[in-house]
């Protein structure tokens, strides 16, 4: 391979899928296993140098991605399409690029995007069920009712300051989001929350579904979730969900160069309805 010095550069996107239960977050860190990490490695072989890969959000330990968005420069004598399949035959099998492609030199994984949207995940059936256990909160201690967090939610679409959910450690500036959307919807035992917005605090979605839990359990009303928030009482917040029930869903873009199937909604819905029926065979 020539020096990548002597070649011209061009801007890849990728549209990233991994299951976060075996790595500690998206973020390069030293000794311990991170999603960037991985890829990092395999482009710094192939390219002949360090390749820093810029992602559209940093996920925390445990979390999933559906359709995680980074890019990264490298010399164009590979085509931009064929990044995907190079990176999938070298990459671990809780790994998986979907796509990639071409896009503008000034075109920015982060600051490009509009939005992020984050799917939690919990499973209120009593008994256990191995094929769920990975990615919902087996949460099955009390009733959960799903129209009293869609209450609680709504009050949030909008622009606010969510300092009471931001944990110490970020270094962002200041809570301040706008939310696009927040929803919560049940299919059977299995409730899903989705949360929509320009940004996420640290930690945000954790303690967002944390503190909605008690008011699904009915231990807090829909009024008092929204004064938490509005008064700024970090101190109300003292429970974080499970990692393993959050996905990065998607992220949006003005020019997203990938179609919606590689892309929009990309984490299967867990489903206990479809199942089929179960029949004795004799």
């Amino acid at each position: 391979m020539l020096p990548s010095a002597t070649l011209s550069t061009q801007r890849i996107a990728l549209v990233i899928q991994y299951l976060g239960t075996h790595f500690h977050g998206w973020q390069r860190q030293p000794q311990q296993r991170t999603i960037q990490e991985e890829i990092e490695t395999i482009l710094e072989v192939m390219v002949g140098q360090p390749v820093v890969l810029h992602a559209a959000g940093r996920t925390d330990s445990g979390v999933h991605a559906a359709a995680q968005v980074a890019h990264f420069d490298a010399p164009d004598h590979i085509p931009a399409d064929r990044w995907a399949s190079i990176l999938n035959a070298r990459l671990p099998d809780d790994v998986l690029i979907r796509a990639s492609s071409l896009v503008s030199p000034t075109w920015h994984a982060r600051f490009s995007a509009l939005w992020r949207r984050y799917r939690y995940t919990l499973y209120t059936d009593p008994c256990p069920n191995l094929f769920i256990r990975p990615f919902a909160w087996h949460y099955y201690y009390e009733p959960l009712d799903e129209s009293l967090i869609r209450e609680a939610l709504f009050p949030l679409i909008g622009r606010h300051h969510l300092a009471a959910f931001h944990r110490a450690g970020s270094d962002r500036p200041h809570s301040w989001v706008d939310v696009q959307a927040a929803e919560c919807k049940r299919d059977g035992s299995l409730v899903y929350i989705e949360v929509q917005a320009s940004g996420f605090l640290y930690g945000m979605m954790r303690l967002l579904v944390g503190m909605l839990v008690q008011v699904g359990r009915g231990m807090r009303s829909p009024l008092s979730f929204t004064e938490v928030w509005a008064k700024e009482q970090r101190e109300q917040v003292k429970y974080a969900a499970p990692a393993k029930g959050l996905c990065l869903l998607r992220v949006g873009y003005p020019d997203f160069p990938f179609p919606p199937e590689v892309w929009y909604d990309t984490q299967p819905a867990l489903t206990l309805a479809t199942l089929p029926e179960r029949s004795l065979v004799i």
